[in-house]
């Protein structure tokens, strides 16, 4: 039997559903890992983020997203999963490319949950 484990996304900001092109990249685990030598690694917190291809239609809610500092960054699988990003705000520049009307986002936040 086949299971679902790709496909469709979406993403709302502040319950503002975004309209995205591509992937959804998100954290799977909490910590970065480094070998310093064979059976000995140092281990240091990532930051939670989301970062995603977003297409600028009407409405698009730019001024939220390049001033919001304390956003809600929900991300919904076709499995069924979703990452919540709390206390989010975009990282990097926000920039539109007009040839296809896409808005690279990078948002970190204080926290991010599965669910």
């Amino acid at each position: 039997m086949g299971q679902k484990v790709a496909g469709t996304c979406y993403i709302k900001v502040d319950g503002v559903q975004l309209v995205i092109t591509g992937g959804v990249e998100v954290p799977l685990s909490k910590t970065k890992r480094e070998t310093i030598v064979p059976g000995y690694f140092k281990e240091e917190d990532r930051a939670p983020f989301t970062k995603v291809d977003a297409v600028k239609t009407p409405g698009f809610p730019f001024e939220k997203i390049a001033e919001g500092t304390n956003m809600t960054v929900t991300s919904e699988f076709k499995d069924g999963s979703s990452y919540v990003l709390s206390g989010a705000y975009a990282v990097d520049e926000i920039n539109l490319t007009a040839d296809d009307g896409k808005v690279p986002l990078n948002f970190e936040g204080v926290s991010g949950d599965w669910q």
